[in-house]
């Protein structure tokens, strides 16, 4: 029986995503999204239920085998769903939270005009993602991982008509690409080495391989070195890690529901997930874990700060995104894969609740994006005004909301790890942790304090969105309250070996969970008071004393250039990458397709024309003409003989 529900938890989506796409023209776009929302209702229902029996109710794990994908000689793949701690956990907070993000789909894209194929989109979306965290194998994760990077291009873009948006969604396919060439590559290394792409097979053959070794670039390094880093890049790129970050920004130019979906409950955690899965190979391999520390870290840092110059108000949290995806690597780097899944789930709720709380402000405001048009709304929109609180009090680490209990315990993981690259990690999160308290009442207070900024028609327009917009804000804010002190517990109490068994691998030589038991108190309150500190200079610069800001933008200009135009990367990869690319395309347009391979030809013809004109003007008819012509050939036969001899 819940083998079959699981299945439906899977597959519900897709049957709604089929029905929207293929039949929404027909039967209308009041239909299409009932069918939409119906899947992901029963998909959420069925993968809750899955996640309370196989989990909470410590039920076996195994796989759900639907058939025979592949099967060529010795390679054997089967379509298989796999049901342990992990992946249940993972079914039931993608259905739960994306069939929210359905829900308020209904009222934000009231008005567009090919809303069937926006839920056929995101029902797809939320399929490929199901596929991925299921996956008994990596060829079937790998589906689904460019499921999802498909599903992202064609939603980032579906506002098609906007040029920006075009170019932000071939901008998060071609990065991603990057990232999942590297993984591609890791994939083909796994299986040259065990013979097998299927987790059962590669995990019990782990042991023997650990000494084995790739000579690279004149190099001996150890096998799973080079697998571990060849997957960690190909998650980079996915979870928008830098330098693969550039993407996710832009990514905003999508509608809002689906920069929730991406940021919250699919895509991006895909790259935080593949670690998870794949600890047995990354435990073994010490070195890549250090690098998934140090880009983490630094992830983390730097999202933040560049948070803080932001004044549009999607991407103030799409920052935010990346800086919290680079604090969940910073607790798989130090072996802490429970609190980096810890921090996934809640992350999830309080995300959504972001972002979908700013599309609720963006809906009041007719579509303006930018903070500096806004201000004293809280009086106007007061649910969704309490909404953002609770989304941002999660995201800074305020007691007793999910944040406080997660990201807590990814810099106690890394403090106890007691390394200097674990170090690197604590203090980086440490710092983008009173940067993160900082921006988020940054955009509390420039978007809903204050006076108001907006000119008089639009502020005559601000209305609270209707209940269908409103009604899943309050359950993702019920989330971001309990799901920290409900999970805490279950996932990385004391007790967690209980949870978890065997889907997460542990190093034998790993105490890091045993160690945060036995942290110095500093440690334990830090990251709270430096949340505090951070609201508090928030309100100090943008409430008390509102000048501060801008007197600072002008004394230190540089900096805030450099922040507002987000370290330069994106400058740095045009001059690098796409300037060149460009100039590279020109010139194999111009010089090699127009001139060589249309003009060689072309020219040719040309010629042979041209010559069989002036060729023809000796055809007078004239028996003295053609004996003259025959002489001078016969002089030039016997010409040639006689040199040649």
């Amino acid at each position: 029986m819940t083998e079959t529900l699981y299945i439906i938890a899977v597959f519900a989506p897709l049957l709604g995503a089929a029905v929207a796409g293929f039949f929404g023209k027909a039967i209308g776009d009041r239909a299409a999204m009932g069918f939409s929302v119906l899947g992901m209702l029963v998909a959420a229902g069925c993968g809750v239920y899955c996640w309370v029996t196989y989990g909470l109710d410590h039920g076996p794990a195994g796989t759900v085998v639907l058939s025979t994908w592949v099967q060529a000689g010795n390679f054997h793949v089967n379509w298989a769903l796999r049901h342990d701690p992990l992946s249940v956990l993972m079914v039931g907070m993608v259905t739960f939270v994306s069939m929210l993000i359905h829900v308020y789909s209904i009222g934000y894209m009231a008005h567009d005009e090919t809303r069937w194929r926006f839920f056929s989109y995101i029902s797809l979306f939320t399929f490929a993602m199901l596929m991925l965290v299921t996956a008994d194998n990596l060829l079937q994760l790998f589906f689904g991982w460019e499921g999802v990077g498909l599903m992202s291009y064609l939603l980032i873009g579906y506002w098609y008509h906007r040029p920006s948006a075009c170019w932000a969604a071939i901008e998060a396919f071609v990065v991603n690409r990057v990232g999942d060439l590297a993984f591609a590559i890791g994939i083909a290394l796994v299986f040259l080495k065990f013979g097998s792409i299927e987790f059962p097979v590669i995990f019990l053959a782990m042991p023997q391989h650990q000494a084995d070794t790739y000579a690279l670039f004149g190099y001996t390094m150890n096998a799973y070195e080079v697998m571990g880093v060849l997957l960690f890049i190909g998650a980079m790129g996915k979870s928008a890690q830098v330098p693969l970050h550039v993407w996710l920004p832009d990514a905003m130019e999508g509608p809002t529901p689906v920069s929730a979906l991406i940021h919250a409950a699919t895509m991006v955690t895909a790259g935080v997930f593949l670690m998870a899965r794949m600890s047995p190979l990354m435990e073994l391999a010490p070195v890549a874990l250090n690098m998934v520390t140090v880009v983490g870290g630094t992830t983390a840092f730097f999202a933040a700060t560049v948070a803080c110059a932001q004044t549009d108000i999607k991407r103030v949290i799409a920052y935010s995104t990346c800086s919290q995806l680079g604090y969940m690597f910073v607790a798989a780097g130090v072996g802490a894969f429970q609190a980096s899944i810890f921090h996934l789930i809640t992350h999830a709720f309080f995300k959504a609740l972001l972002f979908l709380g700013a599309g609720s402000v963006i809906h009041a405001m007719s579509d303006e994006q930018d903070m500096r048009k806004m201000g004293g709304l809280w009086r106007l929109i007061p649910l969704t005004y309490v909404m953002m609180w609770a989304g941002s009090l999660a995201l800074a680490g305020i007691f007793p909301f999910a944040g406080y209990y997660s990201k807590d315990a990814i810099l106690e993981a890394s403090y106890a790890a007691d390394t200097a690259v674990a170090k690197y990690g604590f203090y980086c999160g440490l710092i983008a942790a009173f940067l993160t308290a900082f921006y988020s009442w940054r955009l509390i207070i420039l978007t809903l304090h204050g006076r108001p900024r907006a000119d008089a028609e639009t502020l005559a327009h601000v209305h609270e969105s209707p209940f269908v917009m409103t009604g899943p804000l309050i359950v993702l804010a019920i989330g971001a309250l309990v799901a920290g002190f409900l999970l805490h517990p279950v996932l990385i109490g004391e007790d967690w070996h209980a949870y978890w068994r065997e889907s997460i691998f542990i190093s034998p030589n790993n105490h890091v969970l045993e160690a945060m038991e036995h942290l110095p108190d500093w440690v334990r309150y830090a990251p709270l008071i430096v949340g505090i500190a951070g609201i508090a200079t928030a309100y100090v610069m943008y409430m008390a004393f509102p000048r501060v800001p801008v007197w600072l933008a002008r004394v230190f200009r540089p900096v805030h250039l450099f922040l507002y135009n987000k370290w330069y990367f994106d400058a740095l990869y045009d001059v690098i990458f796409t300037r060149p690319f460009f100039r590279l395309a020109r010139m194999l347009w111009q010089v090699v397709d127009a001139t060589l391979i249309d003009g060689m030809p072309n020219e040719a013809a040309a010629l042979t024309y041209d010559s069989s004109r002036q060729v023809v003007k000796i055809q007078t008819g004239s028996i003295a003409v053609y004996a003259f012509i025959m002489l001078i050939g016969l002089v030039l036969l016997v010409s040639i003989y006689l040199v040649v001899r």
